[in-house]
């Protein structure tokens, strides 16, 4: 062992050892916060992290490094980044860490983490976990959603307030379907609202939901809404990201810690904080007081779960009344029935030209 290098040490995480690994690494210099202290971090919220992550197949984000002035994650285009996405179980996790098969778009499939338990969070974080990625199913049903995830975007020129005004604005719509949302920080500009709802339903249609219902809202705030999937039309609105709906496409967990130099993450909120905060009110240094005080926001998430027949309903009005049927998926994924072509407007010959909205 280098000199230089500290031992290990165990953390005790609910009667479980979890071997921590340079725990004096630094991981976030500006906020002088080091690996044990993200770990601790999670220890802290750990009752809310495991009602975002219980039994849920998930990637995580890895930044083995921390994070660091012009780190970068890797990407399918390009995998030197500094940091990256882990779909599988590492071969090197203890036996307590469980895994569920998942099925990818291509219908190739893996082995995720399915966490069952806190000392499979601070594991992964030893890994240099940062943000975790739930599918929005639960073992068994890894294939029948049990939430819906409305991602509201802010584009360039927009900020965290106008993603909390349209947030609002979209509580009052789901409130009109039958409907409840749970919003929180995203841990940057954004929005997140969670909507539970029954395990009926595939994919595809709890992303026809989500897509119906940014169009209902794009209707009624054309100048706050787009769910226009390509940017060049998006102007300076929120973007409904109808997208993070699709297989195999998440978002960071409540609690997840954005990899920046605050060390944000990502808050869950009652809708009447949601006006009144930024998402610089909460991170890693912040969440465990606020969390001691107040609790997990979203300890009730699982307390009901809602159908999706209103929401397919207005689809199918969207559809036949306005002449609006599918969205492109992302370009990785195979061409899905009834999908539109996926070319950017301004190369589609075929296609009017359209001036975006601003």
């Amino acid at each position: 062992m280098s000199p230089s290098r500290t031992p290990a040490i165990e953390l005790d995480v609910a009667g479980r050892p979890v071997r921590v690994t340079s725990p004096d690494k630094v991981y976030f210099a500006e906020r002088g916060l080091t690996k044990l202290d993200v770990l601790q971090y999670f220890v802290a919220v750990g009752d809310g992290i495991m009602t975002a992550l219980r039994d849920r197949p998930t990637t995580l984000e890895r930044w083995p490094s921390g994070w660091f002035e012009g780190a970068t994650l890797s990407t399918r285009q390009d995998n030197r980044g500094d940091a990256f996405y882990s779909k599988r179980v590492p071969t090197s996790a203890p036996d307590w860490v469980e895994p569920v098969e998942i099925t990818f778009p291509s219908g190739r499939t893996a082995e995720e983490v399915c966490p069952s338990e806190l000392a499979v969070v601070v594991w992964a974080a030893n890994l240099g976990t940062l943000r975790f990625h739930p599918w929005p199913v639960r073992r068994p049903l890894v294939d029948e959603p049990d939430q819906l995830r409305i991602d509201l975007d802010p584009q360039p020129g927009t900020d965290f307030s106008d993603a909390a005004f349209v947030a609002l604005q979209a509580r009052e719509l789901l409130e009109e379907l039958g409907l409840q949302g749970w919003p929180k920080t995203s841990g940057g500009r954004g929005v997140h609202l969670y909507v539970p709802i029954e395990p009926r339903w595939t994919f595809t249609q709890a992303r026809r939901a989500v897509l119906a219902f940014g169009r209902e809202l794009e209707r009624r705030l054309p100048d706050r809404v787009t769910t226009s999937w390509w940017k060049e039309e998006r102007g300076e609105r929120i973007f409904v990201d109808f997208n993070q709906m699709a297989r195999d496409r998440t978002m960071a967990s409540a609690y997840s810690v954005r990899p920046n130099a605050r060390a944000t993450v990502s808050a869950p909120l009652l809708w009447d904080e949601l006006p009144d905060v930024t998402p610089e009110d909460f991170d890693v240094v912040s969440m465990p007081a606020r969390f001691a005080e107040v609790g997990d926001r979203h300890a009730g998430i699982t307390d009901q779960a809602f159908a999706l027949d209103g929401l397919l309903e207005l689809a199918e009005r969207h559809e036949r009344d306005l002449g609006l049927g599918d969205a492109p998926y992302p370009p990785e994924y195979p061409k899905m029935p009834g999908e539109p072509k996926r070319v950017q407007p301004s190369r589609d010959a075929s296609r009017p030209a359209r001036i975006p909205r601003a």
